[in-house]
């Protein structure tokens, strides 16, 4: 079987009203893409955030008949590529097999790597997490979750207390109970986040004495030896004071989730508390860390 593909690059202010015309002229599928490769990230729970231009790509049976369609497209100012616009003919495949497919096994450092769990761990003597991409953020493809896996990879955690602030996945909780810290507190404001890590935790047999995983009201009063927020600017910028108090003396903090020219705004919120060291920057992603004065 075939299908018929359309691929429509619009403002996102036009989504809306663009999936609806699409879906009333029987298009069986709409999904967004992002068109300008634009990182964007949900500031508020139950929000979607989209990219000022998205591509609308929409599938339509084989036998429909797209010319009125189309024509109506191409008529239509709001559509960026009306001009190049085509129809694709998209051979029918398994399209679930087709995506674990393209999902391999990421390795950070000397001896850490993230599996899906259908895959053959590439070396089985390395710390292995196993982890299937989810609804929550952190499946470790992602450029600020490697700079923090890369850290944590080189860092001494054995017997040490360490927070996950903002744990999406639970990636990077499970990174340094697997890497020998005694306890870690996995901490989010999203409650699906907080589903999504008791679950990689329960896969990755990490077990309850070691990890504590709660919303931001919940955490325990402690003095942790290792303090990891993989979230956005603003927030870390808020949470400069909270995290300080959090930390012993002379501990590390790892911050990530900041584009370069936000740098400068995090490094003086935190440099009160703080000795802040230079800026990691990979692919136009920052880390920031540093040691509690």
């Amino acid at each position: 079987m075939t299908w018929q593909q359309l691929k429509l690059q619009i403002n996102s202010a036009h989504v809306d009203f663009f999936e609806q015309q699409l879906l009333s002229h029987g298009a069986l599928s709409v999904t967004y893409l992002d068109a300008k490769d634009q990182p964007v990230f949900q500031r508020e729970l139950g929000s979607t955030p989209l990219w000022d231009e998205t591509y609308l790509v929409c599938l339509f049976d084989a036998t429909a008949d797209l010319q009125p369609l189309l024509q109506w497209i191409r008529l239509n100012q709001a559509v960026i590529n009306a001009d190049s616009l085509l129809i694709d003919h998209i051979e029918d495949q398994d399209w679930e097999r087709s995506w674990m497919t393209d999902f391999k096994a990421m390795q950070f450092g000397q001896r850490l790597w993230i599996c899906p769990s259908w895959q053959t761990p590439p070396d089985p003597h390395a710390i292995n997490i196993i982890l299937d991409p989810g609804l929550a953020f952190g499946s470790g493809s992602h450029t600020t979750t490697a700079l923090c896996l890369e850290w944590l990879e080189g860092a001494a955690l054995q017997g040490k207390t360490v927070i996950d602030y903002g744990c999406g996945s639970g990636v990077l909780a499970i990174a340094s109970a697997l890497l020998g810290a005694a306890r870690v507190i996995a901490v989010d404001n999203d409650p699906q986040a907080l589903v999504a890590t008791i679950s990689n935790c329960d896969n990755n047999a990490i077990a309850a004495a070691v990890m504590t995983i709660c919303l931001p009201d919940a955490v325990p009063a402690i003095t942790a030896d290792v303090l990891l927020a993989n979230i956005l600017a603003e927030p870390l910028i808020e949470l400069a004071p909270l995290f300080a108090s959090l930390l012993r003396s002379a501990a590390p903090v790892v911050l990530s989730g900041l584009l370069p020219e936000q740098a400068e705004a995090v490094l003086a919120a935190y440099s009160a508390d703080f000795i802040m060291d230079a800026p990691r920057i990979e692919q136009q992603w920052v880390r920031l860390t540093g040691l509690r004065k």
